[in-house]
């Protein structure tokens, strides 16, 4: 079954981890794909060709079409070029799943505005770019008349939705990609654009040496896990999912609830009397969720 048949998709970060297994199961389900991967090092540094170009020779090497690209997806020109590549190369788009992503993990009060800095470019602005330059495409295919049955697939992350501690950075660019997905969503609806974010769980040189897995924990970890919600949101039959936010791993998808109102207490003008207001509401309102809070349902 070729759930993505002729689709064009996007993947940025393809070039390894699980942006490789998404590239490389959209390209078994049919899809042409454009293979972006800057190829730095896992604290963004440096840059290599050979990773994006090695995953696009991978496809073609089993019967797909697939294309290398090495954009930085921060840069706004870049991004723009980037989307115009896939339409040169396929003749459309359908597909952009922002994945490219680094780590420079830092308590906050060891962090430097450098890490700050480059965190929240690569992944907030990575995932804003070419979404916009996407957008900008769609809305004017809709607009000639051309129909539009389009997807974008952002990555966030069990860090921001959990609060990790040591990664304010990352936690708060990711927990803007995910709150940017839900207005995104809300957007571009109009245009025929469906937007989601997934928080996925998998061992990749991102994880390496957090700690050690059981072999059953590994087999979970593995990105195909991923890949193949993935390659669903990316497929037609997802046309009526918009602006979820979706865990994956081996162990199960779930879909995270967002935020929800909690409990209410009469305002005042004077502070007070705030005082057993909001220790009442604070008492009765449910804990925020841990990292390490699970709800897994058997289908």
């Amino acid at each position: 079954m070729s759930l993505c048949k002729d689709r064009v998709a996007i993947v940025t970060g393809a070039g390894r981890g699980v942006g490789r297994a998404y590239a490389l199961m959209l390209a078994r389900h049919g899809a042409k794909v454009l293979v972006n991967d800057l190829g730095s090092a896992s604290d963004g540094m440096g840059a290599d060709q050979a990773p994006a170009q090695q995953v696009a020779d991978e496809i073609r090497a089993m019967g797909g079409e697939a294309v290398a690209d090495t954009t930085d997806v921060a840069d706004w020109e870049g991004a723009e070029r980037m989307i115009r590549a896939a339409v040169d190369a396929f003749g459309r788009l359908d597909v952009l799943i922002n994945n490219a992503g680094i780590l420079r993990d830092r308590m906050l009060v060891n962090m430097t505005e450098d890490e700050w800095d480059t965190i929240i470019r690569v992944h907030l602005k990575g995932t804003f770019a070419p979404t916009h330059h996407a957008a900008n495409y769609w809305r004017l295919q809709h607009k000639t008349g051309n129909p539009v049955d389009a997807r974008v697939i952002n990555t966030t992350s069990h860090s921001a939705l959990f609060a990790n501690i040591g990664q304010a950075n990352y936690a708060a660019a990711k927990a803007g990609i995910a709150t940017f997905s839900l207005v995104a969503a809300r957007e571009l609806q109009r245009y025929g654009v469906t937007v989601n974010a997934l928080a996925p769980r998998a061992n990749t040189r991102l994880t390496e040496g957090l700690r050690e897995w059981t072999p059953e924990e590994e087999e979970r970890r593995r990105p195909e896990w991923i890949a193949a919600l993935v390659t669903w949101l990316a497929s037609p039959e997802s046309r009526n999912v918009s602006g979820r936010v979706f865990e994956a791993w081996g162990g199960g998808y779930t879909v995270a609830e967002s935020w929800q109102h909690g409990p209410i207490a009469p305002a005042s003008k004077d502070p007070a009397e705030l005082g057993p207001r909001i220790s009442g509401i604070v008492k009765h309102a449910r804990s925020n969720a841990g990292i390490d809070r699970d709800v897994w349902l058997d289908p």
